[in-house]
Order: structure tokens, then C-alpha cells, then sequence
């Protein structure tokens, strides 16, 4: 049994992740973090560094300005972090990488097992499709979400530019008057309702278009990968995890 401390307990995700922990045999939360009080089975405390409950992982659903006392506290710990949070900035990406070096550290934009299929797809063909196509990335979430382009759209993004052999820049809409260069990515990102999240990679050419899409029906799809993680996770190494490994795992 992994035992669990869940940082972000109380929001919309936390929640989710609750429920569907009740039901999994393998993964055990035994302690909360979050500033809102809530219904829970476990105990909640207001910041990580309160904690005082015994754990194997700390599974992060919150917000960035988390991000320092999490990787304090477990290296104090020596316990691993799953962060599943997105919209860290350049400086944030670095200190999780760097955490790398002293416990197991795991970090994707996305925990849907089905977005991180895709990515992996992206890889194979980007790199041939580019030559003759355009390629475009549309993502779609509700209007609570603070950050765009969303941080999958990027994790798409960055994965067939690094499948290019050529330069690429990322354009974000297409305000203005000017053709687009062929050496572009352009992300879209619409915020409306209760949309969970929609993903479409558009290759265009002459003729003909190629499009790989990824809806999210429901946020339970995220906690699925975010437990599984966890049981990944439970008992690994220092270093630098993701997606990729929870699948091949």
C-alpha cells in the first residue's frame, strides 16, 4: 500500500482524486494539504510543513507558489513528489529538476494516460509530416484556468519541436496582418464553462489534413494516471520521472 500525502486536497481535482482513491487497493491517502477546510477522512493540514503524518509520496494538485516548501519538505522527508501542477515558470522548472539530484522526482503537464499515448505518436511522425505540413495546436478548458497556452498544449508543442531538425517558433494566436512562416507552431487556447480539457494537433497541407485529438470527459481521467503514478513512484530512486515511464512501467 502507497501511502499518500495529497497537497491541493480540497480543490476541484483533490476531490476527485478522493473518491477514486477510496476505491483503489493500492494507493492510501493518509494526510491532506490545503488552506480549505473540507469533508475529509484523513487529516487536513493548512501548509506541507505542519504535516506530521508519515507518508511514501506527495501527490500535488495545487498551485505553483507551493513549490519551494513541497521540495523542503521532502527532502527533509526523503520521500519522492509527484507535481502534477502546471503553470511553473522557467526558474520553478529548474529547482524541480535540480530536486531531481537528491530524491525521485516526477513531473508532467498532463496525467491522462491517453494525452501521453498521443505524445509519444508525435514523436514518431512530426518529424516526417513537417516538410510538407503546418502545424497548428488547439486546446480547449474551462474559464476557471489561469494559464494559456495550457500546459500540455506546450508538452504537445515542445515534443514536435524537438522532433524537427529545423528551427521552430512558437506563435501564440495570430493577431495581426501577416501570412505565417512555415517554421511556426501556433497555439490557440479557448476558456469557456465547465470544459475539462480538449486537445487537437492540426497538420495541414495541400489537400489534405491530419488531426489528432484528445478530449477529457471528466477530471477522473487525470486522478487515474495521478494514482498510478504514485504506485510508479513508491519506491523509486532520485531522479527525474514522467508519463513516459508510468506507461512503460
Amino acid at each position: 500500500m502507497v501511502r499518500v500525502i495529497l497537497n491541493g486536497c480540497n480543490g476541484k481535482m483533490g476531490k476527485v482524486i478522493q473518491n477514486l482513491a477510496e476505491k483503489d487497493l493500492n494507493v492510501s491517502i493518509m494526510a491532506g494539504v490545503d488552506k480549505n477546510s473540507g469533508q475529509n477522512k484523513f487529516p487536513v493540514f493548512p501548509g506541507i510543513d505542519q504535516c506530521n503524518v508519515e507518508a511514501d509520496v506527495i501527490l500535488d494538485f495545487s498551485r505553483p507558489d507551493a513549490l519551494d516548501s513541497l521540495i523542503e519538505y521532502g527532502k527533509r522527508k526523503n520521500i519522492g513528489i509527484i507535481f502534477c501542477t502546471t503553470g511553473y515558470d522557467d526558474n520553478q522548472i529548474k529547482k524541480i529538476k535540480e530536486a531531481s539530484s537528491s530524491i525521485p522526482i516526477f513531473r508532467s503537464a498532463n496525467m491522462s494516460i491517453g494525452i501521453n499515448v498521443i505524445n509519444r505518436v508525435l514523436k514518431d511522425i512530426s518529424g516526417f509530416l513537417y516538410k510538407n505540413f503546418d502545424i497548428e495546436i488547439i486546446e480547449k478548458h474551462h474559464n476557471q484556468k489561469v494559464d494559456a497556452p495550457s500546459g500540455t498544449a506546450l508538452m504537445l508543442g515542445n515534443t514536435i519541436k524537438d522532433s524537427i531538425s529545423q528551427d521552430i517558433n512558437f506563435v501564440n494566436g495570430r493577431e495581426g496582418i501577416r501570412k505565417r512562416l512555415h517554421n511556426e507552431i501556433g497555439f490557440h487556447a479557448v476558456r469557456g464553462g465547465s470544459i475539462v480539457g480538449e486537445h487537437e494537433v492540426i497538420f495541414a497541407g495541400q489537400g489534405e489534413t491530419v488531426e489528432i485529438k484528445h478530449t477529457a470527459i471528466s477530471r477522473e481521467v487525470f486522478a487515474v494516471g495521478a494514482l498510478k503514478a504514485c504506485e510508479f513512484m513508491y519506491k523509486q530512486k532520485s531522479g527525474f520521472y514522467s508519463m513516459d515511464d508510468v506507461i512503460s512501467y
